[in-house]
């Protein structure tokens, strides 16, 4: 996908949300193993890579979303980090998304020219039940970031962070089920519990997808088609647009860019009923759908 960066690849489990990890399933549907950690060959250096025509791949203005078959922050890539990190501090004109569940390992994991934060990086940290809300965003509210977000899924618990959001800190909250062997149910009332708390601080809620298994009014559903989970989650009118993220991005000179020099995402017919529509790059034109 064009709006991921995997530098490195392979993960270990270290929480609840972790017993069902989607990667370490796809893994063992190609014979290998999750925990298997190492740095990506044409990969790595994505947000440099550039096209015949000697432009950059990724767009100014993208969102690129960060290690999303491991963890950034993971101790086993200190070695790679920094380097990832001056790739991101060049394309100071992209929106990097990263996700963690080591919020704790951050601060020391920080460039030595971090300052109060970059304007590019979107930090966000996962938590899928309250007892890791309340582990993991203390830490977040502590962070030198310019963006910062919450992201629930695997949601498999009810969670309230009404105390955290208030901050005004928190510019997004992601909500989704969980997929794949094992999947545990997503509660609808969650859900609209979330998106209530999100909304009183004006603050943009995305559900993204119901997971394969889902419960609305007491009855439980099954939906193994990610697609049409994604369907589903559209079509329950949660996401909820707050006040804008502003991002300050800048061009190799450092000046600020203009949005009319901007990526302007490209969406098909499917995109249009699709849960994650308001977090999405858009489409690259693959061909698949």
């Amino acid at each position: 996908m064009h709006d991921i960066w995997n530098p490195w690849h392979g993960c270990t489990k270290i929480s609840e949300g972790c017993q069902y990890c989607y990667m370490f399933f796809l893994d063992r549907q190609r014979d290998k193993e999750g925990s298997n950690i190492y740095k990506t060959k044409s990969g790595f250096n994505y947000p440099l890579q550039k096209n015949r025509n000697g432009q950059y791949k990724i767009k100014s203005g993208e969102l690129i979303r960060v290690c999303m078959t491991s963890d950034f922050f993971l101790e086993e890539a200190d070695c790679w980090r920094n380097e990832a990190w001056q790739m991101m501090k060049i394309r100071s004109d992209v929106k990097f998304f990263l996700l963690t569940k080591r919020p704790e390992r951050v601060e020391k994991c920080l460039p030595n020219n971090w300052d109060d934060g970059w304007e590019n990086i979107f930090f966000n940290v996962t938590c899928e039940n309250q007892k890791r809300a309340d582990e993991r965003i203390p830490i977040l509210l502590k962070l030198p970031f310019k963006h910062k977000g919450i992201m629930t899924a695997p949601l498999i618990g009810d969670i309230q962070i009404e105390d955290y959001l208030k901050t005004g800190q928190v510019e997004q909250v992601i909500a989704g089920g969980e997929n794949y062997d094992g999947a545990r149910p997503c509660n609808f009332d969650w859900i609209k519990s979330l998106q209530r708390q999100c909304i009183k601080y004006n603050i943009s809620f995305c559900f993204i997808e119901t997971g394969t298994n889902f419960i609305k009014d007491g009855i439980a559903y099954s939906i193994p088609k990610k697609s049409v989970q994604s369907q589903m989650a559209f079509k329950s009118g949660m996401n909820y647009k707050g006040k804008p993220i502003n991002f300050i991005l800048k061009d190799t000179m450092g000046f600020p860019i203009e949005p009319i020099y901007m990526y302007q995402p490209k969406y098909k017919i499917n995109c249009h009923t699709c849960g994650s529509k308001p977090i999405c790059n858009g489409c690259c034109d693959c061909g698949r759908c």
